[in-house]
């Protein structure tokens, strides 16, 4: 009886497609969709020029009888406005448009659609208010995230449209209250109001819709206190870069399933409560950028499915929690930013999930203890130590191995010492920031080895001696291959920056391939084969003491955004090739012995004239006129006063000439260093 009714469904199911795939549009649809194309200043892909049949049109889905049901057209550049034809697909139950360039306001008529499902509108380009009046009683999925949406939250959202699922307002303009109306969405799974202007306080009501798994509400303007609440089925919430103020209250216990728990960036004080510290659902908790205070203390045999902690950037007291790596499933820990002090504890030598730490900003010490206990991670991939171990000397033992370590910082420690041997070893290293410290030394030709790194900064050191040659063969910049991309699984968040542009957060790292070398005491040429790194984005030598001419090489640094070979003995002319370099934006050769026209064209046209200055012979658009330049490097007098200056020690004897001497060897170098020292103050 059972295969008889499944091949019956078959059956059927077969009839029905063939049926659609024999549909012919119906008239009044097919002119609706004309009506939307003509709508568009672009031309929709796969439309009118396949067929005459609407049925057939790429995105278009029809019914057994022509009516369209399904328009279906995301990621297609579309540009234009929101035509009112589309209100006459009085059978249309999903309407995606996202991702395109759609701008105008939205057509009110769209929100009456009796039988429409699904209403995706989200990252375009809509603006106005939305729509007072919506009827749309079968929706289940609504979002227009992403857009220009200005004014109240809709409170009809939840009068006539009860039954939907998910609605998805944010990364608008939206202010005020969330609506008490919202009361009424008793199927409402996914609330999303991210980046709005949303205020006053979180409706208590929301933890009582009996299916609300999801509540985001960050960076918005929502205050009050966090109050007790009934048991509620929320599976993520978060109320991140908001106002909201006083203690958390321990009330973890009535979120019996959560899992993802975010309140950073607010004014919330006092200790972490118990139902939080002992939650057996927490998977990520993140706390940062408030004023909490106290001993860390997490029961991890209760918090069993802890994977991401960040509590940086509160008023935490005490040493790290030695009990961290019973935790059996963190990986992630951010405790940086607090008054901790002390070591590592040596616990964390059996620390198998680890894989991202950061303790950046804390007042620990040991620094070589500290390497030798996390060298025992076996899945360690990020480390962070900036600024935690003051004036301490950087390890030195050659034993220290960081089979899995991809990503190093430990910059504005002061350390002392010179760049380790052990750093050979870390054959994964994409990473490594040792900036504003203390070394000394060469910089070793090894580091050209590793094959992943695609970013090194050394700056701000006291490192000497010549550019290693091998650094120019670092493959991973001379390849554009993806796969030295430097990314991370952490949790992403979204602001609206003042420009209106959406940004994304994440506790990810994706630094542009970076060389930056500046602020040393690094002598010799340029090398010509730094032309072959192009992946590289950023190349800082500014501040060296670099001669010679610089390479024409340099043009095939395709990627190139910052370049900056300022305050060096560099001579000769600028490279009239540096012109072709077009994703170049910052641009210095300041304060050398360069001579020549600026080139012009490209870039350079965008380029002011601080990027040249401190090069008398250089003459152009940005400085002196050419001729003026020319005219005033062979003039008389000029010579004249040079002659004088030369036979001075011989003129007027050997006291004056001794004093003479000593300002060129004494003062004209304290009056560079005094200018190399500006970096540190």
């Amino acid at each position: 009886m059972n295969v008889l009714r499944l091949c019956v469904i078959v059956i059927l199911s077969g009839i029905s497609v063939a049926a659609q795939l024999n549909s012919t549009c119906d008239s009044n649809d097919s002119m609706a969709l004309k009506h939307f194309m003509n709508g568009m200043d672009t031309a929709i892909d796969g439309w009118t020029s396949r067929s005459s049949n609407c049925c057939d049109w790429d995105g278009i889905t029809c019914d057994y009888s022509g009516k369209v049901i399904k328009l279906e057209l995301s990621r297609k550049r579309l540009v234009g406005t929101l035509a009112d034809s589309l209100a006459s697909l009085y059978q249309l139950r999903t309407l995606n448009l996202s991702r395109n360039l759609l701008k105008g306001t939205i057509a009110t008529s769209i929100f009456h659609l009796a039988y429409l499902e699904i209403l995706d509108l989200s990252s375009n380009e809509f603006s106005g208010s939305f729509p007072s009046s919506v009827n749309l009683p079968s929706i289940q999925l609504l979002d227009v995230s992403d857009n220009n949406l200005e004014g109240p939250i809709a409170p009809g959202l939840c009068i006539n449209s009860t039954g939907i699922k998910e609605l998805k307002l944010g990364v608008n303009y939206f202010a005020g209250e969330i609506p008490p109306e919202f009361e009424n969405c008793s199927s409402l799974e996914h609330l999303c109001l991210d980046a709005n202007l949303v205020s006053g306080i979180i409706p208590e009501y929301l933890f009582r819709l009996p299916k609300l798994f999801r509540l985001s509400l960050q960076d918005n303007n929502v205050i009050g206190q966090l109050q007790n609440t009934n048991p509620s089925n929320l599976l993520y919430f978060d109320i991140s870069l908001n106002l909201i103020s006083g203690i958390l209250p321990d009330f973890f216990h009535t979120f019996p399933n959560l899992t993802y728990f975010a309140a950073h960036s607010n004014n919330l004080f006092g200790t972490i409560p118990p139902s939080l510290s002992n939650s057996g659902s927490i998977s990520s908790l993140i706390l940062r950028n408030n004023s909490l205070i106290g001993f860390i203390d997490l029961n991890c045999s209760a918090m069993i499915n802890l994977t991401f902690l960040d509590l940086a950037d509160n008023k935490f007291l005490g040493t790290i929690p030695d009990n961290l790596p019973a935790c059996p499933k963190l990986k992630m820990i951010d405790l940086g930013g607090n008054n901790l002090t002390g070591q590592i504890p040596e616990t964390f030598n059996k620390f198998e999930s680890l894989s991202y730490l950061s303790l950046s900003m804390c007042n620990l010490n040991n620094l070589t203890g500290s390497l030798n206990t996390l060298q025992h991670c076996p899945n360690l991939n990020t480390l962070v130590l900036s600024g935690s171990f003051n004036n301490e000397e950087i390890s030195s033992d050659s034993n220290l191995i960081f089979k899995s370590l991809k990503t190093l910082v430990i910059p504005n420690c002061k350390l002392t010492g010179k760049i380790p041997d052990w750093l050979n070893g870390l054959t994964n290293l994409r990473i490594l920031d040792l900036s504003w410290n203390q070394l000394i030394g060469p910089i070793p030709s090894f580091l050209g080895n590793l094959s992943s790194l695609v970013y090194l900064d050394l700056s701000n050191n006291f490192l000497d001696g010549k550019i290693p040659k091998t650094l120019t063969l670092l493959p991973g910049l001379q390849s554009r291959n993806i796969s030295f991309e430097v990314s991370l699984d952490f949790p992403i968040f979204m602001r609206r920056a003042m420009n209106g542009k959406l940004l994304y957060y994440s506790y990810g790292i994706r630094f542009p391939p970076t060389l930056d070398l500046s602020n040393n005491f690094l002598t010799g040429e340029i090398w010509p084969e730094f032309g072959n790194l192009i992946n590289l984005h950023i190349l800082n030598l500014k501040y060296n003491e670099l001669s010679g001419k610089i390479p024409e090489n340099l043009a095939n640094l395709s990627s190139i955004e910052t370049m900056d070979l300022s305050h060096n003995d560099l001579c000769g002319e600028i490279p009239v090739s540096l012109v072709k370099l077009g994703m170049l934006s910052k641009f210095s050769v300041a304060y050398n012995n360069l001579t020549g026209i600026i080139p012009s064209g490209g870039q350079f046209s965008t380029f002011s004239s601080t990027s040249f200055e401190g090069n008398p012979g250089l003459c152009g658009e940005f400085v002196l006129n050419c001729r003026e330049v020319e005219d005033l490097l062979q003039k008389p007098e000029f010579e004249e006063e040079v002659e004088s200056m030369i036979g001075l020690p011989v003129l007027t004897g050997f006291g004056t000439g001794f004093v003479f001497t000593v300002v060129l060897l004494v003062v004209v170098p304290r009056i560079r260093d005094t200018k190399r020292t500006d970096k540190f103050e």
